[in-house]
């Protein structure tokens, strides 16, 4: 606690002073503390009151994730189990800056649900719905319902008996009392069964609402099995790895484990059969080893980015690479909430109204690196929140007491979270500089960081500040173009900022046009250069010829045999046969009937030269009706006056002249 005083500065007793609070946090982290571990791994991470050390930050953070997979082991076949309660408070009011006004809640991040809903009452909302269905003998809303229960969620505890309740509802939907299969059993059910039996083969096995029974685990399990559930081999797997109800064979736990890894892409058995093959020690054995871990790291598994950090700090079948070995061991050590912070504290001080409890410990989980617990802390501090607080668009926050209501602390942890890749949060260190909140304003620095949010095009926000700031040459260049190109861009990002955006580029627009005519100084809005996009037949034929053999480079070999199945890769080069066959033969038609409509043109010249030669032999002069007849449009048109190809094309005054658009042949 003195560390965190001296780094936060919230006593009265004592200065903020980051070097002594970096001091005591690392006598604290020396004699094994676990959060004293975090919080000095990351001062050392991000180089906060010392210089940056990946091998200082790796040696913290590693030790914290061996506690914390010895933690997950040390729990029932399987592991520990509990509910995440780590979450951003600023997520419910649609994200820092409001809803669709936000990184998080607009754009390609738009959020698909209304943010003015309560999560309980969403949850609510859900179970009261399932349970409905449910009850009308719907199979999969009683699965989803069972899993809701036995997952448990932030709002709502695991309830193993109302678990169990549900699965049971499914099991019996598909098998009858005396074990066998109801006749004629729905489209789907023997998955929706398959799974509910393995759950239940899991509550068993693990003893959640029960006392362990192995038996019975093992019948359920078996059923599971029987159906194709990939947890349900898992299971298995385990209960043979430990002699758990049965004898003890670890030939068949890693058959189990094998099939449900390789086969139906299980993760927990992909982490397994890397724990089997890590243990074999040979080159071969390890690169194996990566490979399981490395597919059940795609599906966020804690033990596999456990082993990943391990082999990749030490440098074991790859390079050894600190700062991934790192990046691992810190998100172990923040996955397993128990043991390494206190969110359910904070949370439930927070829902009651206790905001100071809860700022203390979303401060304690800030220090250890939680860009969570940092977006907390700061936005509940935050001073500087929109001044248009719409009632129907965000929920009000109670005021936080005097030692927490302080600018510079909740600088620190803005800056903080935007150094852990938090876009909203960058943003929010340009507005503190902007408005001068807590210090001098700067509009340099704050061109900076809104660059910086805006460097992937990821903000809005920062994208449409960058081009105010060009606009009335606020901390960058003043260039009207510039200013315009930023507009722009903020659109394309969020279509929500449509408004904003049209209103700004229509005023832009005017300064811009009053800059022109008065000849000013400043850049004003240009036409963008444009590549022509005529080209011969000619071009246009070498241009798509060029283009094929780099259109099947892409698809290497290697990324056939990862990505496709042999099937698959033979029907995307068929159609890719079959696509060129068809452009051709379109080329080809066109062509048929450009020559075919040239050639009525001639015979339809020759006939009309042939009638002028017979009526010209003729002795009868012609009346004036007649006259007005030859001189019709295109009766008299000399071909020789014709540009070369002129017959493959409608003459001017043809017959088709009131087409609205073209046609081919007559």
């Amino acid at each position: 606690m003195v560390g965190l005083f001296y780094s936060s500065g919230i006593s009265q007793q004592v200065p903020q002073d980051q070097a002594k609070a970096h001091l005591y946090y690392t006598a604290a982290a020396k004699l094994g503390h676990t959060r004293a571990q975090m919080a000095i791994g990351f001062r050392h991470h991000m180089g906060i009151a010392t210089p940056k050390s990946c091998e200082k930050a790796g040696t913290y953070y590693r030790s914290v994730a061996r506690k914390a997979i010895d933690w997950v082991n040390s729990g029932p076949p399987g592991g520990q189990h509990w509910v995440v309660e780590a979450y951003h408070i600023s997520e419910e009011d649609g994200g820092i800056y409001g809803f669709r006004a936000s990184a998080t809640s607009s754009g390609a991040n738009a959020v698909k649900v209304n943010p003015n809903s309560d999560a309980n009452a969403a949850i609510d909302d859900v179970i009261e719905y399932l349970d409905l269905m449910s009850k009308k003998s719907d199979s999969k809303a009683s699965l989803n319902l069972g899993r809701i229960y036995y997952e448990g969620q932030r709002g709502l505890e695991r309830n193993f008996d109302l678990a169990k309740k549900y699965f049971l509802m499914v099991a019996h939907q598909y098998w009858k009392r005396d074990g066998t299969v109801i006749e004629n059993p729905p489209s789907g059910l023997d998955r929706l069964a398959g799974k509910a039996a393995t759950y239940l083969g899991r509550i068993y096995l693990r003893g959640e609402g029960v006392d362990p029974n192995f038996t019975k685990a093992r019948y359920w399990i078996q059923r599971g099995i029987a159906n194709g559930e990939p947890q349900a081999y898992y299971l298995q797997g385990l209960m043979y790895k430990h002699g758990l109800g049965v004898t003890q064979d670890s030939a068949i736990a890693s058959d189990r484990f094998k099939y449900s890894a390789e086969r139906l892409d299980y993760n927990p058995s992909q982490v397994e059969m890397g724990k089997i093959y890590l243990e074999r020690g040979s080159e071969a054995d390890v690169k194996s080893a990566l490979h399981f871990f490395e597919h059940a790291a795609l599906h966020n598994n804690l033990e596999a980015y456990y082993y990943l950090g391990e082999l990749t700090y030490q440098g074991i079948g790859r390079d050894r690479a600190c700062n991934l070995a790192t990046h691992y061991f810190k998100r172990v050590a923040e996955r397993v909430e128990p043991l390494t912070s206190a969110w359910s504290i904070a949370n439930d001080a927070f829902e009651i109204g206790d905001i100071d409890t809860a700022l203390v410990h979303y401060l304690v989980m800030a220090e250890q690196g939680w860009d969570a617990a940092q977006i907390n802390m700061a936005y509940i501090i935050d001073s500087a929140k929109s001044w248009l607080k719409l009632p129907l668009a965000t929920s009000p926050l109670p005021a936080p007491s005097p030692t927490f209501q302080n600018h510079n602390l909740a600088m620190v942890y803005w800056t903080r979270s935007s150094m852990q890749g938090n876009v909203d949060a960058t943003v929010k260190v340009g507005d503190y500089y902007y408005y001068g909140i807590g210090h001098e304003k700067d509009m340099v620095q704050a061109g900076n960081w809104y660059s910086l949010a805006a460097e992937h095009s990821a903000s809005a926000q920062a994208l449409w500040n960058l081009g105010y700031m060009h606009e009335n040459g606020m901390g960058l260049k003043q260039d009207f173009h510039l200013a315009k190109r930023y507009y722009d861009m903020a659109l394309e990002v969020s279509p929500e900022a449509f408004l904003p955006v049209t209103v700004s580029l229509l005023r832009l627009r005017m300064r811009s046009a009053w800059n022109t005519m008065t000849h000013g100084p400043i850049h004003s809005i240009e036409d963008e250069p444009k590549t022509s996009q005529h080209k011969s037949i000619r071009e246009w034929i070498k241009a798509f010829m060029a283009d094929q053999p780099r259109y099947y480079e892409q698809y290497s070999e290697n990324m056939f045999e990862e990505t496709y199945h042999e099937e698959v890769a033979h029907e995307v080069y068929e159609e890719s046969i079959l696509d060129t066959m068809l452009l051709v033969s379109i080329i080809m038609l066109i062509s048929a009937l450009i020559y075919y409509r040239h050639q009525r043109q001639l015979d339809a010249q020759r006939r009309r030269e042939a009638n002028a030669q017979g009526q010209g032999q003729g002795q009868h002069p012609l009346n004036p009706n007649q006259q007005h007849a030859e001189l019709a449009p295109g009766a008299g048109h000399n071909p020789a006056n014709n540009p070369p190809f002129a017959a493959g094309f409608m003459q001017p005054g043809g017959q088709f002249q009131n087409w609205g658009a073209g046609g081919v042949g007559q």
